[in-house]
């Protein structure tokens, strides 16, 4: 049964590619917590806008976790992204892509789109170009998805998102964080078995 006087936050940030590893176990524990209580997806903000292009150092060293990742998990990456673009770190539009999918009933939707065209498809989603191509192919009214984006709403709306998840007990992406009885508790992340943050859950709710 869903307890509605709690909630689970799951913070998270679309180009960061440790969330990509994290995603098969949080899909299902997404799944299994829905049943429990209320999920809330806030976006971390991990880099802010910028038109510079990444430094070369900064590109092998993320392409690096991509290959440390792999290495761990398993996990899949096009390395043709870093052939392919000039990456920025901005991870900003992303992030408010999200948002502006979430207004239309398509959060989790954006953001796997989001890390399939970044990490399999070798697009930059740092582009607002990228990011229209893929409100299009989701069927999303396109149109409203590009007007949100650059709205004084969504812009309010992302900035309200980034301060909460910076005043919970989180050290990074991905981060869980469960409320209940007025209390944060950090949840245990475990990229290759989600079965003991569903326990610790169960546990806490059932104080």
């Amino acid at each position: 049964m869903n307890n509605s006087e709690s909630r689970f936050y799951y913070i998270h940030d679309p180009m960061c590619s440790w969330c990509w590893a994290h995603y098969p176990q949080w899909s299902l524990l997404d799944q299994k917590l829905s049943q429990l209580v209320e999920v809330e997806y806030l976006v971390g903000g991990l880099a802010p806008d910028s038109d510079l292009p990444m430094p070369a150092e900064q590109c092998e060293a993320i392409e690096g976790y991509w290959k440390k990742i792999n290495r761990l998990l398993g996990t899949e990456f096009n390395h043709q992204f870093w052939l392919q673009n000039t990456p920025r770190r901005s991870t900003y539009p992303a992030c408010r892509a999200v948002i502006a999918a979430s207004w239309q009933g398509a959060l989790k939707e954006m953001n796997l789109a989001l890390q399939e065209a970044y990490y399999l498809r070798a697009m930059n989603p740092s582009d607002v170009s990228v990011l229209l191509v893929l409100a299009a192919e989701l069927g999303l009214d396109v149109d409203k998805f590009a007007a949100d984006i650059a709205s004084g709403a969504l812009a309010l709306e992302f900035a309200t998102q980034l301060q909460f998840a910076h005043q919970l007990p989180i050290r990074g992406f991905p981060s869980m964080v469960l409320a209940h009885k007025g209390q944060m508790h950090a949840i245990a992340l475990d990229y290759k078995d989600h079965s003991g943050a569903l326990e610790q859950v169960k546990e806490i709710l059932a104080q």
